[in-house]
């Protein structure tokens, strides 16, 4: 009897374990599932129910087990650059007219400037001695110039020589300012920024915005007909301290400062206005005098550098300084590291006039780097250089990245100093009188 109950157990016993094991995997399986229908269902109604459940506790479970969302980073936004941003608005013709810094006619706008100004677009006049009448006639035209220019998307430079000494276009009712020269005797620079400050308002009570000064021209040659007393002297640490400060007082008043005659004018004993001066100097010896204020000037960051036409054979034999790549670009953009405005010197003077056809030169200057280009005394050389450049870069004997360059850095210089055609004429002439009359006193008691 006891084997065969043993037998018997044994025989029900595996049936009965492999049922209770089949039926346990059902129970748990449909455990799991009931467990998951809350979860899918929350899942499922997260967004339509995220306003009615936002004052509900976050710590509910059936909340929390939605995975987080990844956040996507923001791309970072580019600086807009607002000179790039005018310069790409602009036509090639009216990137051209901002490279032409051309003279007029008279003391009032005549029918010829206003062509010039609507149709060659050009970005910047000049005046010299014969444009100048009374300080209200001045001022008067200055403005008639900025109105005829609001139909063109950029302001117009509105320039002058006025450095004191015998190159000053002020009307006489304006008390005069002495040569750079006289100043730079008294070796006191706080003079000579004072003396660019009393310049600045000077050309301020006309409406001018650009003044072509301080002169640093080291002025080694006793012989040289067109510097002499407009150099500060034959020093260059005190042309270099004295231009420097001059600059400052300029730029101080909000007048565009333009140092000349780059690479050194003091050491010629011709007249460029007349025929093109030869300077045989090596580099070294350039570098030990003329270019020491340039470079002092360039270290400032000087606006602008207009460019004399004299040649310099031992650098460039074939082109004066204006119209040089080796003495433009490989020297002033490239060792001196210069970004700024360049600026020809009077492209119709006779240096070039007689040794080139204008629009020989005005291809040769751009080429070698100059920015602007001035033209002065005659609306057709402002219309051959304008027709010159649009059909070089229509040619491809210029590219437009080429121009752009240039109408950068014209439009950045505008920019920096806020120009706009709606400036007017500023100042108090009386007190400026006085001002000028005081500060000769202490140039005098030096």
């Amino acid at each position: 009897m006891h084997n065969y109950r043993y037998n018997s157990n044994n025989k029900w016993r595996k049936p009965l374990q492999m049922l209770c094991f089949l039926l346990g995997i059902v129970l748990l399986l449909s455990a799991c599932g009931q467990a998951q229908k809350p979860s899918s269902a929350t899942d499922s109604n997260t967004g339509s129910n995220a306003g009615s459940n936002s004052g509900q506790s976050s710590s509910s479970p059936e909340q929390n087990t939605a995975p987080p969302q990844e956040e996507v980073p923001e791309e970072p936004q580019e600086e807009v650059d607002p000179v790039q941003e005018q310069l790409s608005s602009l036509t090639l013709e009216e990137k051209i007219g901002q490279m032409i810094l051309a003279g007029v006619q008279g003391t009032t706008l005549d029918d010829q400037a206003k062509q010039m100004i609507t149709d060659q677009k050009v970005g910047g006049i000049i005046f010299y001695a014969n444009n100048v009448s009374t300080l209200e006639g001045t001022a008067k035209f200055v403005k008639s110039i900025k109105e005829a220019n609001q139909s063109n998307p950029v302001p117009i430079f509105m320039s002058v020589d006025q450095e004191g000494g015998k190159v000053s276009r002020m009307p006489e009712t304006v008390e005069s300012i002495p040569s750079s020269r006289k100043v730079g005797e008294t070796k006191d620079s706080a003079l000579a920024e004072t003396m660019g400050e009393l310049l600045a308002r000077q050309v301020q009570l006309a409406g001018f915005n650009v003044d072509f000064a301080p002169v640093l021209d080291v002025n080694s040659n006793p012989k040289n007909p067109v510097i002499g007393d407009r150099s500060f002297g034959s020093s260059a640490e005190l042309v270099s301290r004295m231009g420097i400060a001059e600059m400052k007082g300029l730029r101080s008043e909000g007048i565009i400062p333009v140092v000349k005659h780059f690479p050194g004018h003091g050491d010629t004993s011709v007249d460029s206005h007349l025929d093109l001066p030869v300077v045989n100097k090596t580099e070294k010896q350039l570098a030990e005098l003329e270019w020491i204020p340039f470079q002092a000037a360039v270290k400032e960051q000087v606006e602008a550098v207009m460019v004399a036409h004299i040649l310099f054979p031992k650098l460039d034999p074939d082109h004066p300084a204006s119209l040089s790549d080796v003495i433009i670009g490989e020297h002033l953009r490239g060792k001196f590291k210069y970004d700024g405005v360049v600026i020809t010197d009077d492209l119709s003077m006779g240096a070039i006039a007689k040794n080139y056809k204008l629009d020989q030169a005005a291809l040769a200057t751009v080429k070698a780097g100059s920015d602007i280009l001035l033209v002065a005394h005659s609306y057709e050389s402002a219309k051959t250089i304008f027709d010159t450049l649009i059909s070089a870069v229509k040619s491809g004997k210029i590219t437009e990245s080429r121009i752009d360059e240039s109408v950068y850095r014209i439009l950045a210089l505008k920019q920096q100093y806020k120009l706009s055609d709606d400036q007017k004429a500023l100042g108090d002439l009386k007190q400026l009188n006085a001002d000028i009359v005081d500060w000769r006193k202490e140039v005098d008691a030096r």
